[in-house]
């Protein structure tokens, strides 16, 4: 009778007494002379499962072969565990392996390994039980994020990668091109790289944000949502920086700026308390092992009401701190781009508890933002976090055609690559708002982890293109 592989997860909630059969990677063997055991995992859980395998001289011969990192299948009978830490194991009565694994050059020894060494093997350390945790996590948001947004009704845009429109105004993007770099570039009258020669006859680049793609679906569809890969070719070799990274974008027609905090807020606690209700097995882990306050500050987020705070009024708080003896390693003045030690300072320090900051200089802000009544500061709002600093930015859009053209002059931006954005004001303009939130900025709170490169199977980074 032929037996249906069961996941480790699901076996470890089984009644001992069946026979059963299952496949995965090998964590450890150990034994003495009559007994091996292995601990068993296929990515389901973090959890392993215990094999038992008597050593006759059939068994003697397979166990040869099998050391860490072999992946093997095990048919057997589900028993109740003697040993603590499982209410059942594995009596093994046949293994089979796949892949045998070399133990002098596997790069994953029993030993701790640094995340530093990981980054390196960056392929293979999703079988660790740290990344296991991780991406198991990650792929829950992701569902958590999809699943929240249809249940509001929002329609899912999938906005382009590729784009001749810089939706940050900063300049930091990856062109795209087909030209061949190693003859010599087209040129046109005035000496310029002729792009119409180009595959797509302009000048392209890897996107920076889905925003501005996604008002256009928020001023026909209502409520929209992108949620994908965006790209900054900034030379940052920080913990909170990647160059591609994924970006989740609400867009929301006749949002005020207070609708636009609302949503923000019950979307991060909703993400967060999904962690707690769905993943706990992987959050307790890295709880455990890293960050022993993790699980309580995952709670408190979800159970607290967020501070809103005016940037003019955090200013003062700031200023103020630096007064009574706190070091900052930034100046804090008004007019000041905050820094994350600021952000953590007004959310760790001061409150306690979440902030969202609102009214910024506009000077500091995208082109885009609705300007308040004062001509200084835009409806923008940032949530910032303990641990992280801003996790979502976002704000009300500016609605007004001339109010937004003139903005654009002021900052010396191209219209040519803008006329078809302008339009949205041009015909049927209405209020409307949006946020973005930084996947793996999430990820680092959910998880606890400390590295914004350890929440992504394979960063990119300054330097850095592996695999």
């Amino acid at each position: 009778m032929e037996i249906i592989r069961t996941k480790v997860k699901d076996l470890l909630n089984m009644k001992a007494g069946e026979e059963v059969l299952a496949k995965g990677w090998v964590r450890t063997k150990r034994g003495n002379k009559e007994i091996a055991f292995i601990a068993l995992n296929d990515g389901s859980t973090i959890k392993n499962i215990q094999i038992v395998v008597d050593k006759n001289p059939e068994m003697e011969a397979v166990l040869a072969k099998i050391s860490t990192g072999a992946c093997i299948g095990v048919r057997g009978n589900l028993v109740e565990s003697v040993g603590s830490g499982q209410a059942v194991e594995i009596r093994a009565t046949e293994i089979t392996v796949y892949g045998e694994s070399d133990p002098m050059r596997y790069p994953l020894q029993k030993k701790d390994t640094s995340f530093e060494y990981l980054r390196t093997v960056a392929h293979m350390r999703p079988r660790t039980n740290t990344f296991g945790a991780v991406l198991r996590l990650r792929s829950q948001m992701a569902f958590a994020i999809h699943e929240y947004f249809h249940s509001k009704g929002f329609v899912y845009l999938n906005a382009p990668l590729i784009t001749a429109s810089d939706a940050e105004g900063a300049g930091n993007m990856f062109q795209v091109t087909t030209l061949d770099l190693n003859a010599p570039l087209p040129k046109n009258k005035k000496g310029e790289i002729d792009y119409s020669k180009d595959f797509f006859g302009r000048r392209t680049s890897l996107t920076v944000s889905g925003q501005l793609e996604g008002e256009l679906g928020a001023t026909a569809l209502g409520e929209i949502y992108t949620f994908g890969p965006t790209f900054r070719a900034e030379n940052s070799n920080t913990p909170r920086h990647l160059a591609e990274f994924w970006m989740i974008e609400p867009e929301m027609a006749f949002y005020d700026l207070k609708d636009n905090m609302d949503l923000a807020e019950d979307f991060i606690k909703h993400l967060v308390r999904y962690a707690l209700d769905n993943c706990f097995d992987d959050v307790k882990f890295l709880n455990d092992r890293y960050d022993p306050e993790l699980i309580e500050r995952l709670r408190s987020v979800i159970y607290t009401e967020f501070v809103r705070l005016e940037y003019t009024e955090g200013i003062r708080i700031l200023e103020q701190a630096a007064k009574d003896g706190v070091q900052f390693e930034y100046p804090v003045f008004w007019g000041a781009d905050l820094q994350s030690e600021h952000e953590r300072y007004l959310v760790e320090k001061h409150f306690g508890k979440p902030v969202i900051l609102t009214g910024y200089p506009k000077d500091i802000k995208a082109f885009y933002m609705k300007q308040n009544e004062d001509g200084k500061t835009v409806r923008a709002m940032d949530v910032l976090f303990p641990k992280i600093g801003e996790i979502i930015g976002g704000s009300e859009r500016e609605a007004d055609l001339t109010k937004l053209e003139t903005r654009i002059d002021e900052l010396g931006m191209s219209r040519r690559n803008l006329e078809w954005y302008i339009d949205t004001r041009r015909f049927g303009s209405c209020p409307h708002s949006g946020f973005g939130l930084g996947f793996e900025r999430l990820l680092l709170f959910v998880t606890g982890m400390q590295n914004i490169r350890d929440v992504i199977p394979f960063p990119r980074t300054p330097k850095n293109a592996e695999f």
